[in-house]
């Protein structure tokens, strides 16, 4: 996913073609978080042969990925983001947006840079949160059965 988040022509989103970037960004969001959800709630309900550690982490990635990009088509437009000039640029943001950490060398400047930080704040408040807590959730209970297997009556 990096390789490609690094070598797809990403250059063709952004200002020139904001619908098209916008739905992107929403339907990709959209989608990631169904399926997050989804697997949370298979945590939840106890689903047999759910396997939250192939899917959650993935996505988890391909969220931030999704923000990266965003961030960067926003740099194309003058005034948005200072600061912010390449793809590693806006994975680094992103990762700063995200550990909320905010060095503040890269700065969201207009409306719309500034929507999108606070689109990834809640974001990874509401679902990233939710599925590392099921992954968790999921690990611990797995090594609580490894530890203790129930005996057969």
């Amino acid at each position: 996913m990096v390789a490609a988040y690094f070598l797809l022509p990403l250059d063709r989103l952004g200002p020139h073609r904001p619908t098209l970037s916008w739905l992107l960004f929403g339907g990709a969001l959209t989608l990631i978080a169904l399926l997050l959800l989804r697997q949370v709630v298979r945590v939840l309900l106890s689903v047999p042969g759910v396997r939250p550690g192939m899917v959650i982490p993935p996505l988890m990635c391909l969220s931030i990925l999704v923000f990266a990009t965003t961030y960067l088509a926003l740099a194309q437009s003058p005034g948005e983001l200072d600061g912010l000039a390449t793809r590693l640029d806006a994975l680094y943001f992103t990762l700063v947006t995200l550990a909320t950490i905010g060095y503040g060398d890269i700065t969201p400047r207009g409306q719309t840079a500034r929507l999108v930080a606070v689109l990834q704040i809640v974001y990874t408040f509401v679902f990233l949160t939710a599925a590392a807590t099921s992954l968790t959730r999921y690990l611990r209970e797995t090594l609580r059965h490894r530890e203790h297997p129930r005996r057969p009556e």
